[in-house]
């Protein structure tokens, strides 16, 4: 049969089951006339067009590209072309249409060549393999210093022109179509960066940052347009991280992950109508996957295992005896048969498809497009290849029942079955982290630490109190992290750990913050002594700058730092884990804080005292005020100080620079607090606050004992004896301290008018009440009868009775309670009202009433028998406190005993 015949036929066929050739054939009737004449080559030659101009060329691209399809469909479904001329054709017109758009570009920029620009062809088109309908997945690259650009234009700038103008001249549809739809997302991250790179970053990134899958990317890829030899440099400078010696059989399970994803979704399909050709169980990418880690495992050492295109890799690697001959020739055979059918579907409409149709007559009619009788006959041809390609494939990643399932409903079942509401987020949440898609997870090792940790911690998580969320924060943590083996191998060893990490997610934002930025928070909890309540101030102040001799200030600061977040961290998880009563907890905070000041203070005053002595006679004090005053923390409390100083103001220091006893206490509480505040590579510590001090903001950030005794005599406001009420040193000498308790206590001893100190009180809580309202429905602080209303009133009974000058509240409330000046229950209902606060400050910080799984653990650590009840008890307390306040503020009798 003459090739003109074949044809013939051929068209015959196209117009009856390919609306898409059909439009060709009657659209460009010159071009077969040119086929049924001449043969392919020479149509193809004609349909070739002049343009110089960007308009010029993209039309006749557009054209030629009409020509294309037409001529190599023809050839294709009259048998005369082989899937590789096929093939060749396609890719070779799209290197040739990228170079003729680039060269237009570039002369209307006023360049005479493409230099310093170039395009790197990826996937089908790097390895010429272009399907019928396929995009091109190119990445596109730069050279800053040779890119020809305007005046005035930055060179990313120039760079990032120069690629929208080629995609648009590419895959902008006019009357003639498009020439090709182009895909840049292969590009390193391209959310973020800039449609064309330079190429020392793109570089940079290659050598430090990729991911398993760009590897097997880069296997096909190519220079394949514009400044050739800048995109061949570039490829040389990248063939370590693509081409390893010493890569060994870690690349078999990074691009098998790759495999398994895409099984997850396509390969559970049963085969038949439906059945995607290129994704599904046994398709085209598993002869592509299958060829690529046989490449990737020995083509480090042999040079002559790269060849881009698989048919090419799989005669390459029989050769060299890698792939046994049989299984090479059943792969080559099935992936000829799988490209000629993809190319059947998508000369139907020129669609970018690779799914087998499920309506009958469609996919009856792809059948006789390939010249069989009806689809069954069609899905007889592809069975057993199908099969085939998919049980070799099982061979080489055989299936396990270990671990967490990977295919898409396996996994969806497991979770669903851990007890997880969202299955499916929970499914894609994981896929991501199997594709490396977080940094910590882009290693070998840290994917087999992941997936040695993952049935426990899926087990954990979803018999966590909320495991969806839960697992949400976890995801989160992870994409943080530099590293995640550590974490993995951790919560792998110690089951019960792993399922704390599930609770504290679960429930504890505030901690699951901390955990995410600091993993090896993790380490601390390990001792059972994390547990228990931290030792006495000054041995727990020991204990933090415990370490090396002579090493720096700032190594001894980040130490301090780390060692204070671990106990802050293990007390709130304490509260987690139900194992101590949260007043227990916050007296527990309070010291660590007091700890903390202790060790960086002294820590601050010796390297302070390098550089400009000490002061004779002088020391620093710091006053603890608020709840820092009254030993009772939060995990999220700030710290309100005062810095103080004895001996001589008018003194000068000793040291090498001397200076004035005033500046050098300033100088020296401003590096404390720094010490205290600003953030360091171990973390953040306190939120330091001073404006309790003399004067407010205003005044000096430290000043002398003897100013502060006569400011607090004859100057302060009531507001600031009351905040006085809470005061207690927490750092100076034992003398110096009991000096300080002394004048505290004259002041808040010397007699009041009961009528100006409580209308005093009650305008400073009305200022309150409008300038800093309740966060939300459950600010147990700050709501009407909360725990600032319990404040005022045992303040101003202590200040009006001389009576309970304790700083710490339940002390102070139960002498008054004594004496007959406070209802006695209220001791109990502030209590509870703390126990409350330093929970919710854990579980729901904003006050908002917290998520059902938190309600149990808030009431539990309340001693309360579930979340009504507690709601019950938070009612009842806070109408006895609002009473309470009322009749005090109000100047009522006092009233003894329960009411």
């Amino acid at each position: 049969m003459t090739d003109s015949r074949r044809f013939a036929e051929a068209l015959d066929r196209a117009r009856a089951h390919a609306p898409f050739l059909r439009l060709l054939a009657n659209r460009r009737p010159e071009v077969l006339a040119r086929l049924m004449e001449s043969g392919i080559d020479s149509a193809l030659q004609a349909a070739v067009e002049p343009g110089d101009t960007i308009a010029e060329v993209a039309t006749a691209l557009r054209r030629e590209r009409q020509a294309l399809a037409l001529v190599v469909a023809l050839g294709d479904l009259s048998g005369t072309l082989t899937l590789e001329q096929v093939v060749g054709r396609l890719s070779d017109f799209a290197d040739r249409a990228v170079d003729r758009a680039l060269t237009a570009i570039f002369r209307e920029r006023g360049a005479p060549d493409v230099t310093g620009f170039t395009l790197l062809a990826l996937g089908k088109h790097g390895s010429r393999e272009l399907n019928y309908s396929s995009d091109i997945d190119p990445i596109l690259l730069f050279d800053p210093d040779t890119l020809p650009r305007r005046r005035q234009e930055e060179p990313v700038e120039a760079a990032a022109r120069i690629a929208r103008q080629l995609v648009t001249m590419l895959q902008a549809r006019d009357g003639d179509g498009y020439v090709f739809r182009v895909d840049l997302r292969l590009r390193p991250s391209p959310e973020a960066t800039p449609p064309a790179l330079p190429i020392g970053a793109a570089i940079s990134y290659y050598e430090s940052s990729a991911l398993p899958w760009e590897r097997a990317a880069f296997i096909r890829a190519r220079a394949a347009a514009g400044d050739v030899a800048l995109g061949g440099s570039f490829l040389a400078a990248i063939r370590p991280f693509v081409w390893r010696r010493g890569l060994g059989f870690g690349a078999v399970g990074e691009i098998r992950e790759i495999s398994r994803r895409i099984r997850g979704h396509h390969g559970g399909q049963a085969f038949g109508p439906g059945f995607d050709l290129k994704r599904g169980r046994g398709g085209i990418r598993e002869v592509e996957f299958f060829t690529q880690i046989q490449q990737l495992i020995h083509g480090g050492r042999d040079p002559a295992l790269r060849a881009p295109a698989t048919l090419d890799a799989l005669a390459a690697l029989t050769v060299a005896g890698h792939v046994a001959a049989d299984d090479a020739a059943m792969l080559g055979d099935a992936y000829r048969l799988f490209r000629t059918i993809e190319h059947r579907l998508q000369m139907v409409d020129d669609r970018q498809t690779h799914s087998l149709p499920t309506d009958p007559a469609a996919l009856d009619s792809v059948a006789q497009l390939d010249g069989h009788g009806d689809g069954a006959a069609l899905l007889d041809r592809l069975r057993p290849q199908v099969g085939a390609v998919g049980a070799l494939y099982d061979c080489l990643d055989p299936a396990s029942d270990a671990g967490v399932p990977r295919t898409a409903d396996a996994l969806e079942t497991a979770a669903a079955a851990a007890g997880f509401a969202d299955p499916a987020m929970i499914r894609g949440r994981i896929d991501g982290w199997r594709a490396g898609t977080p940094r910590a997870l882009r290693t070998p090792a840290a994917q087999a630490a992941l997936e040695a940790a993952l049935p426990g911690l899926l087990a954990a998580l979803g018999g966590a109190s909320d495991p969806d969320a839960a697992f949400v924060r976890l995801d989160r943590m992870v994409s943080g992290l530099p590293t995640a083996i550590d974490f993995f191998r951790l919560v792998e060893a110690r089951p019960a750990l792993g399922r704390l990490v599930a609770d504290i997610l679960a429930v504890a934002p505030a901690l699951a913050d901390q955990l995410g930025r600091r993993p090896a928070l993790l380490d601390g909890l390990i001792d059972a002594s994390a547990f228990d309540p931290p030792p006495p101030v000054d041995r727990l102040a020991a204990e933090l700058v415990a370490g090396e001799s002579g090493e720096d200030y700032q190594r001894l600061l980040d130490r301090v730092r780390t060692r204070v977040n671990e106990r802050r961290f293990a007390l709130g998880t304490q509260i987690v884990a139900a194992a101590a009563d949260p007043l227990v907890v916050a007296n527990g905070y309070a010291r660590v804080a007091e700890a903390a000041i202790a060790a960086l203070a002294a820590a601050a005053t010796t390297e302070y005292a390098k550089a400009h002595g000490h002061v004779p006679g002088g020391e620093l004090l710091i006053l603890a005020l608020g709840r820092f005053g009254g030993g009772a923390l939060t995990h999220a409390s700030d710290l309100d100080l005062v810095y103080l100083f004895t001996g001589d103001h008018l003194a000068e220091s000793d040291g090498a620079r001397p200076i004035g006893a005033t500046t050098y206490f300033n100088r020296l509480a401003q590096r404390v607090t720094a010490a205290l505040s600003v953030p360091t590579p171990a973390g953040p510590l306190y939120d330091i606050d001073t404006r309790l001090r003399p004067s407010g903001a205003q005044g000096l950030l430290a000043v002398s004992t003897e100013s502060f005794a006569r400011y607090q005599r004859e100057n302060a406001w009531t507001w600031e004896h009351m905040a006085l009420t809470r005061a207690r040193p927490v750092f100076g000498s034992a003398a110096a301290r009991a000096d300080l308790d002394a004048t505290i206590a004259a002041v808040l001893r010397r007699p009041r008018d009961a009528a100006t100190l409580i209308a005093d009180a009650v305008r400073m809580r009305g200022e309150i009440a409008q300038h800093k309202p309740a966060a939300g429905p459950f600010d147990v602080k700050l709501l009407p009868g909360g725990l600032v209303d319990a404040e005022f009133s045992v303040h101003v009974l202590q200040l009006r009775h001389g009576v309970g000058l304790d700083p710490r509240l339940r002390v102070a409330m139960t002498v008054l309670g004594e004496a007959g000046l406070l209802n006695p229950e209220m001791a109990a209902a502030h209590a509870l009202l703390s126990r409350m606060l330093v929970v919710m400050r854990l579980v729901s910080p904003d006050s908002t009433e917290p998520p059902p799984p938190a309600r149990a653990l808030i009431a539990s650590a309340c001693g309360q028998a579930d979340w009504s009840a507690l709601v019950a008890a938070r009612d009842a307390a806070m109408r006895l406190i609002a009473d309470e306040w009322a009749r005090i503020s109000g100047g009522g009798p006092v009233v003894e005993g329960p009411r």
